[in-house]
């Protein structure tokens, strides 16, 4: 998968652009504060469906604009394709191929995009909501119907903690409603968790090979999917009703649901011990690069071609050895790099340049 185009009118702090991009490796180049990582921003949007700075789409218009519009021209499997977004005066409009998409389960997992950002070493170094975060966006682009089944079991949660609540403040609830939830809540997290499951089991057989690579042999980087029902249980539905049905009591003290796949979290460790705990911010920053490679290569098991690599800033904290490794042997992967200075990367690759400057782009 390649993206061919992007273009964007009164996002952020882009007035107007209109970006061709190459095979292999491109670089945008400019000083801080100039449009590089609203461009990226904005790419990403049409792989997740949304900012990943965690921004309302009102809040990406243009000062003084009243809405922002985005396309991308992108090829995947021989195939020329386009996406659009349209969001005005609190409207939103997505289209493929010119042809609206009124649900984003529809729009979602056409394009596919691995995104390295600097706050991503929370990855490893924060709590256990980031590395779900990271499972459930990285899924859904390989299995779209992973989108809705999350949804899903969001709003099953929702409810079943809404009752627990009124029965720990003493209301009025129907405990085969309460019951009822609970099954439906079991049958939808069973199905998650053999998602991520699975996910996280392909993952295990690139992340060691490459961690391994990028720390020159030194280090050996492992993670494995923590959750209160093990993986090779023969009925996972069961598991889960046994859970949410048999702690009822404690639950409605606690006014909350106390088990289940939202608490879910990934272990990582580095030479056997926690990265989170005890890896440096370099370890931890190889940790999340090595996740993010990784990715990158089951997506490409999954889907056949490799996704669009979108790395922001990701080259200012790593050695030579780092950087070598990861612009020295790109194949069929396309990345769309952020630098402050061009010298981070033309000393390992001969990149596609497009100047950035006050939120206008031009091919150097």
């Amino acid at each position: 998968m390649h993206l061919l185009r992007f273009q964007c009118a009164d996002y952020r702090n882009i007035e107007h652009c209109d970006i061709r991009f190459s095979p292999g490796v491109n670089l945008l180049a400019g000083e801080n504060a100039q449009g590089k990582t609203n461009a990226l921003e904005c790419i990403y949007t049409f792989a997740r469906g949304k900012s990943f700075r965690g921004t309302s789409d009102e809040n990406l218009v243009r000062f003084g604009q009243k809405g922002f519009y985005s396309e991308i021209a992108f090829s995947s499997c021989g195939r020329e394709q386009t996406l659009s977004y349209r969001y005005w005066q609190g409207e939103r409009q997505r289209c493929c191929n010119r042809a609206v998409e009124k649900k984003l389960s529809s729009f979602l997992g056409r394009f596919r995009a691995v995104l390295f950002y600097p706050e991503h070493l929370n990855l490893v170094k924060g709590g256990p909501a980031e590395r779900r975060s990271f499972l459930n966006v990285a899924v859904s682009q390989c299995y779209p119907v992973y989108l809705s089944l999350y949804a899903t079991y969001g709003k099953l949660l929702e409810q079943r903690n809404r009752m627990l609540c009124d029965l720990q403040h003493g209301l009025p609830a129907d405990r085969e409603v309460l019951e009822a939830f609970s099954y439906r809540l079991a049958h939808t997290a069973a199905q998650i968790h053999g998602c991520r499951s699975s996910y996280v089991g392909q993952l295990c057989r690139f992340v060691p090979d490459i961690h391994r690579d990028l720390s020159g042999g030194r280090e050996e980087f492992s993670l494995s999917y923590r959750n209160e029902v093990p993986a090779d249980t023969p009925d996972l539905t069961a598991a889960y009703e046994k859970l949410f049905t048999g702690d009822l009591h404690r639950e409605a003290c606690a006014g909350m649901t106390l088990h289940g796949v939202h608490r879910d979290d990934l272990e990582l460790t580095i030479n056997g011990i926690s990265a989170r705990s005890y890896g440096s911010q370099g370890q931890q920053r190889s940790a999340v690069l090595s996740l993010k490679l990784g990715e990158g290569e089951v997506a490409r098991d999954i889907t056949g071609e490799y996704p669009v690599f979108l790395f922001d800033d990701v080259f200012s904290e790593l050695d030579e050895k780092r950087r070598s490794y990861i612009l020295g042997d790109v194949g069929e992967r396309q990345l769309i790099i952020t630098a402050c200075r061009r010298e981070e990367m033309t000393a390992h690759a001969d990149p596609h340049v497009i100047v950035v400057q006050d939120g206008r782009f031009s091919e150097s």
